[in-house]
Formats: C-alpha cells, sequence, structure tokens
C-alpha cells in the first residue's frame, strides 16, 4: 500500500497541504488544499489569526479522507520568529503579534544595555533583525510586562499548533534558533542570555530536533478529520525545510556545498555548513548561523525578496486592475529604467505603501523615479539581483573561495526575469527548482523519520531525480 505523508507548510500570505509518496520509485507530490493568510490589524498591531490558521489545517486534513490517502504523518512548518505565550490553563496570552509590527522599534537598544550585539552574536550566530524574537519579548518585557508574569509556556506559531494536534508541548530546534536565543555552540537555550535580558528561564521548554515524533492526534482531532496519523516534526522553520530540499548532493566536486537561495516572501542567500561561525566578519556583514537538519548551519543573508513585488502587485491593483506575476515580469522585462534600492533598507520591511517607499528612495538617491508598473518592478527586481551579487562576494570572502553554482528553490524560482538578472549579477551558474521546496522538505523529514530515506544524503538524491524528471 503507497504511504504519504503530509506536509502543511504555512507562509505569511498564505498556506499549503501537499502530499508526498513514492510513486515507481520517483517522489511524487500532490497539493489538495490552499487558504489565504496575512497579518491583520488588531488593537493597534498587524497581528495573526491563529485560530483562522488552525482551522485551515484542519479542513485541509479531512480533504485526506475525502480522497482517500490517509498520510502516515503530518509535518507542520511556517515562518520563524513569531510565537505565543500560553498561561497555566494553556490558553494564549495576549495577541499574537506579527515580526513586521513596529512594536519593536528601539528595542535592540533598551536589550543592549543587558547583553552587547557582539556579546549576542557571538553566542547565538543570528542576524540583527529587528523583529527577532529576542527584542519582540524585550519589546513584551517593557511595555506588556504582565504577559510574560502569566506565560508559562513559549511556543513557535508551529509548536503551537502541534500542540493543538497532539497535546505534546515542544520547541523545535530549528525554528528556535531563528529567536536569537539558541546558543550556536551547545545547539541549546541560552539560559545565562535569558538571565541577562531578564526572560523567565522555565517558560522555554528542552529542544526537540526535526524527525521527532510527537505522538498521535488527540482523539477529538482524529473525529473531526476522520483519522489518526502521527504528529512528526519537520524542520519547522520554512527554510530549513526549503534547504532540506536542495536536489544536490553534500559535497560538489570542489569540495565545497553550493550556493542557494531560498526565493519566496524573503530572500535567503547562503550555503550549508557542519559547524557555525560567530566572529566578528560575520557579525559585521550581517550573516547568520540558522539551525539546520541534523545540526547542519545555515550560513545564510536575508534579503527583503519578493515581498516586495507581492506587495508592489496588491497596490497596483487598486490603480491598475488585477495583475498577475507574469504580466508583471513581462511588463519588467521591457524597461531600461537604471534606479536601485538596497533592498535590505528597514524602510521596506513595513510601509505603509511600497510603491511610494520605492520611489522615494529612488528619488533620495538621485536616481530617476519609477512611474509605470513595469518600471517599479523593473527596479524591484533589478535591486534584488545586485543584493544577491553583492551577497555571494561577502560569502566568497568570508570563505576564501569561489562559488560557480547557485541553486533557487522555492516559489521564487518561477519567476524566468529575476533568475536571467541574477546569473547575469552574480555570473553562476543558476539552477532553478523545486518551487515547492518547502513542502517537500517538510515531506522528506517525515520520509527519513519513517525509514522510507536512510539519511538527508538520499532524501537529496531524489530531490535531484524529481527535477531532473521536470518535478516543480
Amino acid at each position: 500500500m503507497e504511504q504519504c505523508f503530509l506536509a502543511v507548510d504555512i507562509g505569511a500570505s498564505s498556506g499549503r497541504h501537499i502530499l508526498g509518496s513514492i510513486k515507481e520509485g520517483s517522489l511524487f507530490f500532490e497539493e489538495i488544499y490552499r487558504f489565504e493568510n496575512g497579518m491583520k490589524n488588531k488593537n493597534g498591531h498587524l497581528c495573526w489569526s491563529t485560530k483562522s490558521l488552525f482551522l485551515n489545517i484542519i479542513e485541509g486534513m479531512k480533504k485526506c479522507r475525502e480522497i482517500g490517502k490517509i498520510p502516515v504523518s503530518i509535518g507542520i512548518d511556517t515562518w520563524g520568529c513569531d510565537f505565543v505565550l500560553l498561561d497555566e490553563n494553556d490558553q494564549v496570552v495576549g495577541d499574537t503579534v506579527a515580526y513586521r509590527d513596529k512594536r519593536t522599534t528601539g528595542m535592540d537598544e533598551v536589550l543592549s544595555r543587558s547583553i552587547s550585539p557582539e556579546d549576542l552574536y557571538r553566542r547565538t550566530g543570528i542576524q540583527k533583525q529587528i523583529f527577532n524574537t529576542v527584542y519582540q519579548l524585550t519589546a513584551i518585557k517593557e511595555k506588556n510586562p504582565e504577559m510574560l508574569e502569566k506565560a508559562r509556556t513559549f511556543l513557535m506559531i508551529p509548536d503551537y499548533f502541534n500542540f493543538l494536534l497532539c497535546g505534546k508541548k515542544a520547541n523545535e530546534y530549528t525554528n528556535a534558533t531563528t529567536t536569537g536565543m539558541v546558543n550556536a555552540a551547545s545547539k541549546q537555550w541560552d539560559r545565562e542570555l535569558f538571565e541577562k535580558a531578564g526572560f523567565p528561564a522555565d517558560i522555554f521548554l528542552p529542544l526537540s530536533t526535526p524527525g521527532t515524533v510527537l505522538g498521535d492526534l488527540l482523539p477529538e482531532i482524529a473525529a473531526q478529520v476522520g483519522f489518526s496519523c502521527k504528529v512528526v516534526l519537520p524542520c519547522t522553520h520554512d527554510t530549513g525545510s526549503a534547504v532540506a530540499a536542495l536536489p544536490c548532493t553534500d559535497t560538489a566536486a570542489d569540495g565545497k556545498m553550493p550556493l542557494y537561495i531560498s526565493s519566496g516572501t524573503w530572500s535567503l542567500l547562503g550555503t550549508e555548513q557542519m559547524e557555525p561561525r560567530t566572529g566578528e566578519q560575520m557579525r559585521a556583514l550581517n550573516f547568520t548561523n540558522e539551525g539546520g537538519y541534523d545540526y547542519r548551519f545555515r550560513i545564510l543573508k536575508n534579503i527583503m525578496g519578493l515581498w516586495m513585488i507581492q506587495s508592489l502587485r496588491k497596490e497596483l491593483a487598486a490603480s491598475h486592475g488585477k495583475i498577475s506575476f507574469d504580466e508583471l515580469d513581462g511588463s519588467a522585462e521591457k524597461q531600461d529604467i537604471p534606479s536601485i534600492v538596497d533592498c535590505n533598507e528597514q524602510c521596506f520591511l513595513a510601509p505603509d505603501s511600497m510603491t511610494d517607499m520605492v520611489k522615494l528612495r529612488c528619488a533620495q538617491t538621485g536616481q530617476r523615479v519609477p512611474e509605470t508598473p513595469g518600471e517599479l518592478a523593473a527596479v524591484v527586481y533589478n535591486s534584488l539581483a545586485v543584493c544577491y551579487a553583492n551577497a555571494v562576494k561577502e560569502l566568497e570572502s568570508i570563505f576564501g573561495c569561489t562559488y560557480t553554482d547557485l541553486y533557487i528553490i522555492g516559489g521564487g524560482s518561477r519567476s524566468v526575469l529575476l533568475n536571467t538578472l541574477t546569473a547575469k549579477k552574480t555570473g553562476l551558474n543558476v539552477h532553478t527548482g523545486p518551487s515547492e521546496a518547502t513542502a517537500i522538505g517538510n515531506c522528506l523529514v517525515q520520509m527519513i523519520s519513517a525509514g522510507v530515506f536512510a539519511d538527508l544524503q538520499e532524501a537529496r538524491a531524489s530531490v535531484k531525480n524529481y527535477v531532473a524528471l521536470g518535478g516543480n
């Protein structure tokens, strides 16, 4: 009987349920449910609706029963940094505020009074992003200390959904590293950091690794969806799952892992290493050491990514009507506007208007201001490609080598224009796909846990074959 594994991959704008299996010796993936996600204004903050998201998780699981494909297990991955606090009755304390909210403004300065940026990086190896969990918790401590007083458990977003599914509380390692509170050397929570920052250490649970079986669905959940299965931890951080699905072997011909871009709402450009690098050069260049499968490290840089294009597209719809990504790409390809913006500037994180911000930064830097949808998109795409090229040069300086290949995975791998510009600006051989790398990596870890694959090396070899056969 065919074994299938259910990946629930939830991003900032949408979520999807994808079933993975082996058919005729090759990987096979089938999307069975998709739903929208997004931040909503609530009580003056940008928030997530965890209730709505969980209802969609359940609805997607019901589809498995409807189509007669019962999964061996389910794994959930989401974006990083965001979390819930549970009280003594396991009720959520306060609103689930999103990472793009402005409550963390200035919290880096507040935290630096207790622990210096240099010491924080030496401990965790996590790049400074104002939305890191460590700054979110600092904001709560400063502005809503009663929330921390009520808190008994800290759970990242996918940890919380796993708890609702099977009743087991666990903090998964890869997503925990995005908090900026896991010690890169010990690969455990940095308890001394909690003390310095003034966070209650007892709310954080021992870290569990990808592949851990949490347990079976709760009876009431099984009754709702019409079946029972195991709840298994994938890399619950979406980038961790995406990188697990790289279609290449551990060691390239020249003895090093190639570069990758996990291309979606964010562009995560980096390479994989077995040891972290937490020196001053890394901190100064703002590279991160996120945890991956089997305690590998994703040494990468966050680049604003397709969030900018997604935002432009939504805003342009109000004045120009609905524009598809393909139409916007086609229009951008015809433009010759030379203007470039720094996609990593904080002003692009959550502007009131992305259109106005791109125009403003072009004007402020004495460049031609884009006016048409095509020109706006062209500025963003060219700017992203330049940011990629700069990050590649920085990685080459860090590792003292020259790279030849770049793997672009995730939804952004479908953008022919961005891929072409990336190849042109970086001078690298660009390989694209799979586009659903996150869900595929999620399934792969479940499959390794179930014994379908012996290890990550074998699983990645299957992805390489899948892409070669035309899989997306």
